[in-house]
């Protein structure tokens, strides 16, 4: 499906971390876009508007259109430090649908190869991140590279009212045993946790890597009274599906102990929160 594809210039490409980032280990985050073509229903970006580095058009019109920071590669080597644990990306998905139409992700990878970071992580749901694996491959030799793949839910049916614009379970598998298969370091991030069968969605991610797995349920208000929290449109989808339970805490925490009794029955290990995401940054 296409989308609109904008291009603008931008002051600065790395930023210093705060808050969730910040306390998982991250020292810096690259964002190589403003808006998601993914357009999650649940996505909590919106949310923060201006805060987000969000324009008014961003969050009416979530997910209708990106605007890539044409110059990032520019900017991206001189601010390039060996001791940054970089995170990429908190506000968008590096490779969102638009980044087919329009690639910037390798011109980023090869500024990457020049002045390596300590950590380089990239966080997606996008199995077009195999494309770069020649980079991704070169990139893991010179530093530690680590791939957050996101795995939401065990349902196609979920899957798709919630999220329409995002690749299959099946691709998202093929995605990360193709990353496994060429030496990637490959987490399960089960983030967030849509409405699923929570046993048999942990042991997907047991058997697509060898990983502990990181998970967080949908953030809601109540819980996390500031900050970023999920958007409304995931709210009416609840409603309107009879999943208003997988929105409140309690029933959120029963089915993160699910999954975490699942994974600590294999002897490995479950975390949510800046738990689980410090473990990508280390």
């Amino acid at each position: 499906m296409p989308f609109q594809v904008f291009e603008a210039q931008a002051g600065s490409i790395l930023s210093a971390t705060t808050g969730f980032i910040a306390e998982a280990g991250f020292t810096h985050s690259l964002t190589p876009a403003r808006n998601c073509t993914f357009g999650c229903s649940y996505c909590y970006v919106p949310s923060m508007r201006i805060y987000g580095g969000l324009k008014q058009d961003d969050w009416r019109h979530w997910g209708q259109f990106t605007t890539f920071k044409s110059n990032a590669p520019e900017l991206l080597r001189p601010q390039l430090r060996p001791n940054q644990v970089i995170y990429c990306s908190p506000l968008v998905d590096p490779y969102q649908p638009a980044e087919e139409q329009q690639p910037i992700m390798p011109r980023i990878l090869d500024e990457l190869l020049v002045r390596p970071p300590k950590v380089f992580v990239i966080q997606t749901r996008g199995p077009l991140i195999v494309r770069d694996l020649a980079r991704l491959v070169q990139l893991d030799r010179m530093t530690t590279l680590r791939v957050s793949f996101s795995i939401t839910t065990n349902r196609e049916v979920v899957r798709k009212t919630y999220e329409p614009h995002c690749a299959t379970l099946d691709c998202r598998l093929k995605a990360i045993q193709e990353l496994r298969r060429a030496g990637i370091t490959t987490f399960a991030t089960l983030a967030p946790i849509l409405p699923c069968d929570p046993e048999e969605l942990a042991g997907i991610a047991l058997e697509a890597t060898d990983r502990d797995i990181i998970g967080d349920p949908l953030h809601v208000r109540s819980v996390k009274p500031r900050g970023a929290t999920t958007r409304e449109a995931a709210f009416a989808i609840s409603a309107k599906h009879g999943f208003e339970d997988w929105l409140d805490p309690q029933f959120q925490s029963g089915v993160v102990q699910r999954i975490g009794a699942a994974v600590r029955h294999v002897g490995r290990r479950f975390a949510t929160g800046t738990e689980g995401f410090g473990w990508l940054a280390q």
